[in-house]
């Protein structure tokens, strides 16, 4: 066993206060948020059961996934006719250029804050 291993597995959570696993290794019963929301599931308020940790052995920095008991999930909560409303006015702000006030069609990046043809054209007028 790696000390990076060893570091990794603590079941009884003697060392870090909840049961630790190495990557990849966790029990059946268990999953992450993302894990959760594949299933149609969400954590549903309880707290933090277990967790998953990977030592980089080059830097020395940890990782660590936190897991959720899958039976105390509860289903995810349906979108409203309302949320859906709000999920689109915000796409359209996002896809909206400041400067032309078109829709561009795709999310605008926030390091240029304006569409690729202001870009262009800022970039010919400076040239």
């Amino acid at each position: 066993m790696s000390a990076a291993w060893g570091k990794c597995f603590d079941p009884t959570g003697a060392r870090y206060g909840v049961p630790t696993y190495p990557w990849r290794l966790a029990p059946d019963g268990y999953a992450t948020r993302r894990q959760l929301r594949t299933k149609g599931l969400r954590p549903g308020g309880q707290p933090i059961a277990a967790q998953l940790m990977r030592v980089n052995r080059r830097r020395g920095n940890v990782r660590v996934a936190y897991l959720y008991r899958e039976d105390l999930a509860k289903p995810v909560r349906p979108m409203t006719s309302r949320k859906w409303g709000a999920l689109a006015l915000a796409m359209l702000a996002r896809r909206t250029c400041p400067r032309c006030l078109l829709d561009v069609g795709y999310c605008i990046p926030t390091s240029y804050g304006i569409c690729g043809t202001c870009i262009a054209t800022e970039e010919q007028r400076a040239a």
